[in-house]
């Protein structure tokens, strides 16, 4: 019997009647991390990591929430369940599922490259992983992430030097803090929009420095904004409310911006490859990390991770999950915040 199968619900482990990352309203969930494409509202009671249940109550509200801490274990009807990190966002986590000496690990969203801010990538041992391939392509090779917040400092104090405002669209839960923790406080003062402020609230709750930042609506006057990098979620793009800025440059911090003309389409100044995802060298150490006779892979680039790791000698399939981007993650009312 394997230990995780797709139902219309979600992958759903049979033995332990629970589902992970449901995409509709279950009666138990495990959930890997916050983003909305993984954290669904509806289900009667959800199992996290620790640092994940603030996120999970501001983003679905008063709700029925256990939780875990890394590496801690539970019997959930004779399936032993642990959780261990992704280094994705805060509190991401991989689910370990193990029965009658099988072991099943589910990738949840992951990266390999530490970032200073949620707790680093853990390699899992099992027989059987199951992958996330969001940039499951040989052309997504991230450069270090040094080089890339070098980038966007540099870019920040040319724009203050030059009396511009700064505006770095980022998705509101993860990318936001990486880049905070990142960013040199001493060109300017750094300002957030109302739907990134929460979730800087909860880092510092749990315990992450981010440095001093004020909400757009309480600074006024065009001139206020001049040396000042603005953090916004991507759907603030093109909007009325770029115009209280005056003059800007703007930028988009996505994995997306390794291929040029993704950054064209979006319409930005200037494209940084940071990514919360692991890129193609590092999806691939993390496999083989795993040991793991059997290989599943979902959401992304399936085709050519297992292709690539079945000419590689190992049993790679793909998995069908209605998991997507981070463009949706923040909700309609978070992202109406101004």
């Amino acid at each position: 019997m394997d230990l995780i199968v797709a139902t219309p619900q979600g992958l759903y482990c049979p033995p332990g009647g629970f589902h992970i990352d449901p995409w509709r309203p279950v009666a138990r969930a495990l959930i890997t991390h916050g983003h909305s494409d993984h954290a669904r509202w509806g289900s009667q009671a959800y199992l996290c990591q620790t640092d994940c249940a603030p996120i999970l109550r501001r983003r679905l509200g008063d709700v029925s929430i256990e939780t875990l801490a890394y590496g801690d274990r539970i019997d959930v009807n004779g399936v032993t369940v642990s959780l261990h990190s992704a280094g994705h966002v805060l509190g991401s986590a991989q689910a370990r599922l193990e029965y009658q000496g099988e072991v099943w690990v589910a990738s949840g969203d992951y990266k390999t490259e530490a970032d200073g801010v949620s707790a680093p990538f853990e390699p899992v041992r099992c027989h059987v992983f199951i992958t996330e391939s969001t940039f499951g392509l040989p052309i997504y090779r991230w450069r270090p992430q040094a080089e890339i917040m070098a980038e966007v400092n540099g870019w920040w104090r040319e724009n203050a030097a030059a009396g511009r405002a700064s505006v770095v669209f980022a998705y509101g839960l993860g990318k936001a803090q990486r880049l905070l923790t990142h960013l040199d406080p001493t060109i300017g003062p750094i300002v957030c929009h109302g739907a990134i402020e929460p979730m800087n609230d909860i880092y510092r709750g749990q315990g992450v420095a981010l440095p001093a930042t004020r909400r757009v609506s309480e600074i006024s006057g065009k001139d206020a904004f001049a040396q000042a990098l603005i953090l916004a979620p991507p759907s603030a793009a093109g909007t009325g409310w770029m115009r209280r800025f005056g003059d800007y440059s703007d930028a988009f911090a996505s994995g997306w911006m390794q291929i040029r003309g993704n950054r064209r389409r979006r319409g930005v100044d200037r494209g940084f490859a940071l990514s919360d995802h692991a890129d193609w060298p590092g999806l691939i150490e993390a496999i083989h990390a795993t040991g793991a006779e059997r290989i599943y892979a979902t959401h992304g680039s399936v085709g050519a991770l297992t292709r690539y790791l079945r000419e590689g000698g190992l049993d790679a399939r793909t998995l069908h999950t209605e998991y997507g981007e981070e463009e949706a993650e923040s909700g309609a009312s978070e992202e109406a915040a101004p």
